[in-house]
């Protein structure tokens, strides 16, 4: 196929037009929605061709996205100044440093509340959606590529849509998609989901034709991701959850294949659920965000017989093994929109176990997930919110040390707080699981320094609760002490005094 014939809808072809001509219908000030989620399914040509318009011809706009972009897109239009404002999630080095310089103005929001936020006017509206495709139909449905993310939602409430068809997707991809757009509020009614693997939508995104205004034909591929190899912590933490859930499953707690599985992303999270392939679990199901690595191992492995998300974030040799064997996974995995699959009503509904990864977590149960030392923005808090709050059991995994252990990530009280104690049910570092569920947070503290904390920090942490508890509280502090961990790593490096 070349991009024309990707275009099924003849009398669109006369749309089609260069990247560089297409950008000029961005104008500044712009509230652009642009595909992508994760590292996939993003718009290529256009914005890159934008990030070059704009060296010449400046201007800002406010970029809105599913979630994280590739192909260094974020970098690229941060080079060229053309963001006054990014949201929801990001994972650009460069564009990281200017948002904590203040140059650029972040909102880090909860995934699943963006595009009613802007259904509802307490986001802008959006003026110009930028839309990758795999195809358009003969009747004019948009078939995104890698990923739905936010896509649908920005092609209805855009003034008009560029649609980028991305002529490196395989358009084997065309019918994996599940594309459902809810009602506004408050006369909505519920999601009809009540299986990881209900189908309720479209396999594309409908659109007012009169909306296209441009066309443009791309073949710069996708971004692919390295995974790191799982490690003697990372399979640690794997061991400690398996138990955890073999003891569950036997005291009656859980199903015997779980329940629905979601997984943040990143290196950890993969490794820890590569170790389910080794594990006596079958019929695993995945309700999230990201099908990663360790989605397509579970299914080769046949631990695993679905898999819901909002995007394939896929390294390079993993993507090349999906897309060469596509039709044995075509009818296990499905692509939502992330209003779907980062839904609360949903999660809360499927009893979904959560699994995702901290910067850090204090001794009684509250969660970093986005700020180094409370103020550098990482990326951002992405689906884990979502999920955590109205998860059937909220679990958050991490190493116990970061920097060769100049770095606890065990602390006396976290340095910014994305998920409060009231929502977090287990941690787990390679030292141990620490189940909090029923505890009060005196009882919390004692769990987790036992059972999470590496050994060079346990005897401090267990000092400064003692002491803290001869203060009194219902969550004992020492106000003075309680960040001294951070302020001193910020002075010398180490959060623990040589």
């Amino acid at each position: 196929m070349n991009g024309l014939d990707r275009i099924r809808l003849h009398s669109l072809h006369d749309k089609v037009m260069p990247a560089a001509q297409a950008v000029q219908l961005i104008k500044d000030g712009a509230v652009v929605g642009m595909s992508g989620f994760g590292g996939a399914g993003e718009a290529k040509s256009v914005p890159l061709a934008l990030a070059d318009y704009a060296k010449d011809h400046p201007l800002k706009i406010t970029l809105a996205t599913g979630a994280s972009l590739g192909n260094q897109i974020d970098g690229r239009l941060n080079e060229a100044h053309a963001l006054a404002r990014r949201y929801p999630y990001q994972a650009d080095p460069g564009l990281r440093q200017s948002i904590n310089a203040g140059e650029v103005m972040y909102i880090d929001q909860h995934l699943s509340e963006m595009a009613d936020n802007i259904r509802h006017h307490n986001l802008p509206q959006i003026n110009v959606a930028v839309i990758a495709a795999t195809a358009i139909t003969e009747d004019g449905l948009i078939i995104p590529t890698g990923s739905s993310g936010n896509s649908a939602n920005f092609v209805e409430m855009a003034d008009f849509v560029i649609v980028e068809i991305d002529n490196t997707i395989n358009p084997i991809l065309e019918g994996i998609h599940d594309i459902y757009v809810p009602k506004a509020r408050p006369n909505r009614g519920p999601i009809p989901i009540i299986q990881a693997s209900d189908r309720i939508g479209s396999i594309g995104i409908s659109v007012d034709l009169e909306k296209i205004a441009a066309i443009v034909l791309n073949d710069l591929p996708d971004t692919s991701f390295a995974m790191d190899e799982p490690d003697t912590e990372t399979l640690a933490i794997a061991q400690h959850l398996i138990q955890f859930f073999e003891a569950e499953v036997a005291a009656g707690r859980l199903p015997e294949n779980l329940g629905p599985l979601q997984s943040g992303v990143g290196s950890i999270a993969n490794a820890v659920f590569s170790g389910f392939e080794h594990s006596n679990f079958h019929d695993l199901e995945m309700y999230s965000e990201v099908l990663q690595d360790c989605t397509f191992q579970l299914i080769d492995s046949g631990k695993m017989k679905f898999a819901s998300g909002s995007s394939m974030t896929l390294s390079q040799s993993c993507a090349a093994h999906v897309m060469n064997n596509f039709d044995q996974y075509k009818d296990k995995i499905m692509l939502r929109p992330q209003e779907l699959s980062n839904n609360p009503e949903i999660i809360r509904r499927l009893g979904i176990i959560a699994i995702n990864t901290a910067l850090e977590f204090d001794i009684y149960g509250n969660v970093n997930s986005t700020h180094v030392a409370g103020t550098k923005m990482m990326n951002g808090i992405g689906g884990s919110g979502d999920f955590t709050r109205h998860a059937h059991i909220a679990i958050f995994v991490t190493k116990s040390v970061a920097k060769a252990g100049a770095i606890s990530s065990v602390v006396p009280m976290v340095s910014h707080t994305d998920h409060t104690d009231h929502d977090v049910d287990i941690l787990v570092t390679e030292q141990g699981l620490a189940d909090l569920r029923g505890l009060a947070p005196r009882e919390r503290a004692l769990k987790v320094i036992e059972h999470c904390a590496h050994p060079s920090y346990r005897e401090d942490l267990m000092s400064y609760f003692e002491r803290a508890c001869e203060k009194g509280g219902q969550t004992p502090h020492l106000l003075h002490e309680a960040l001294s961990w951070h302020a001193q790593f910020q002075e010398t490096g180490r959060m623990k005094a040589v």
